[in-house]
């Protein structure tokens, strides 16, 4: 499978997201992360990737591996596409800079790994309980959350699907 470099260079490691953070940070940007697994993409998510980018300069999305989704129990058959695939369909965003793929079951590591200045999840959770809040307030960073798009999840389109 071969996608256009543009892409393809948007879907890194977390050793070169770090070292791109650090160069971004120095020229006094503001580096915003959320994460997720993004099976199917809907304007749910196209909306609150939207709104998670307008909080900085540059947005990573921890993006959790086909083997995390599956640790998560979601469904048996989740995801319904591939790592690589989501992957893909999310580096055609403008609004996504950067994807980072975790293995954990939460992107806690990644998010101590990277450092970043705001981190950002829906408004279905309490923004003390976002993992790695602890991480972002001992730096001084923000931690948000945004309002959900009404009417649009992953699991609504599988049903509706599956009739």
């Amino acid at each position: 499978m071969s996608f256009h470099k543009q892409l393809r260079d948007k879907i890194i490691t977390k050793e070169v997201a770090a070292k791109r953070l650090n160069a971004l940070r120095k020229a006094g940007k503001k580096i915003v992360f959320t994460n997720g697994c993004f099976d199917i993409l809907h304007p749910g998510h196209v909306d609150y990737l939207s709104q998670a980018r307008d909080l900085g300069d540059f947005l990573v999305l921890g993006l959790n591996t086909d083997r995390s989704v599956k640790k998560l129990e979601k469904a048996p058959n989740r995801p319904i596409n591939s790592e690589q695939t989501r992957a893909l369909v999310l580096a055609g965003l403008a609004c996504v800079d950067a994807i980072v793929w975790f293995d954990e079951v939460t992107p806690y590591e990644l998010i101590k790994y990277l450092q970043p200045d705001v981190l950002v999840k829906g408004n279905d959770y309490a923004v003390e309980t976002i993992v790695g809040y602890d991480v972002v307030k001992a730096r001084g960073g923000a931690v948000i959350t945004i309002p959900m798009l009404d009417g649009y999840s992953t699991t609504a389109l599988i049903k509706k699907i599956n009739g």
